[in-house]
């Protein structure tokens, strides 16, 4: 754990989120984990995990390095098995269906519930405008009016005013933060239900990491969205409920989940105290 602050101070900015209401819009049922296991080989690495998370809020998800947190999130949109000897088992449903069971299409799940990754990756050869349409062409989805999803997108990832009168430059072009919110709003232009974050903002500088997060809490108004993370104040000042996972021996399991408020105040569990006031991780 990388913040050097008091945990009283970690309850405070937790507890003044505590009465953030969650999303109005419904979409359905949300998303839902149960009882999920994944296996690398024969390396068992996170052990019957179920969570909920509701429409409209955000979650986090804590712990040390290596308990499990990505490749969790991996599974919640079958990005999980890219990789080579990846097994799961359990169910992952969003709206009460399954993403697991047979004959789903995969590439629709994945525009239904997307990601964004740790390290910016933008494409380098396209223009700022391309990037943020790139998904559409790759899903083969069709609009009339793309030049007005290009600048809903960028203005709902926080990035339309620093970009809008160079949209023609290539994405390589722009910052480290700013190259993060390209990737939001690339992700925004297919209209996820869900959007996974793997540490977005590991890489990147206070100024940048503010304006991600503000543009988190926009987005979370109409959609879902889950976050990795292991800065303490990000999970306080951000969410509205936060899973603490850890690999007590082997494999990753979740010691508790809760209100964020709950979670740095009053945790149940006595690891997740010593976690989250910075006795280990």
């Amino acid at each position: 754990m990388t913040d050097n602050v008091k945990p009283s101070s970690l309850a405070s900015v937790a507890a003044g989120n505590a009465n953030r209401a969650p999303g109005k819009n419904a979409l359905g049922t949300g998303l839902e984990a149960r009882k999920v296991h994944a296996w690398f080989g024969k390396n068992h690495v996170l052990s019957d995990i179920s969570l909920d998370f509701a429409a409209g809020t955000v979650t986090a998800l804590i712990g040390p390095s290596g308990c499990g947190k990505s490749t969790f999130i991996r599974t919640l949109n079958r990005m999980h098995e890219f990789i080579p000897t990846a097994a799961m088992a359990g169910e992952v449903l969003l709206d009460g269906k399954d993403i697991y069971a047979p004959g789903i299409d995969v590439t629709k799940i994945r525009l239904k519930i997307g990601m964004v990754f740790q390290k910016p990756n933008p494409f380098p050869s396209m223009t700022i405008g391309e990037n943020v349409l790139s998904g559409l062409r790759l899903a083969q989805l069709k609009r009339s009016d793309k030049d007005q999803l290009m600048e809903e997108c960028l203005v709902r990832a926080g990035l339309w005013n620093e970009v809008k009168d160079r949209l023609d430059a290539h994405g390589g072009s722009l910052s480290g933060g700013q190259q993060q919110r390209l990737c939001i709003a690339r992700s925004l232009a297919v209209n996820p239900q869900v959007l996974l974050m793997d540490e977005p903002c590991s890489a990147l500088d206070p100024g940048s990491t503010l304006r991600i997060e503000e543009t988190i809490r926009e987005l979370s108004e109409t959609m879902t969205i889950i976050i990795v993370t292991h800065n303490m104040q990000q999970a306080a000042r951000i969410s509205d409920y936060t899973a603490f996972f850890l690999a007590d021996g082997h494999p990753g399991v979740m010691v508790e989940t809760g209100p964020t408020s709950e979670i740095f105040s009053n945790p149940k569990d006595k690891r997740t105290e010593n976690y989250v006031t910075g006795r280990f991780g």
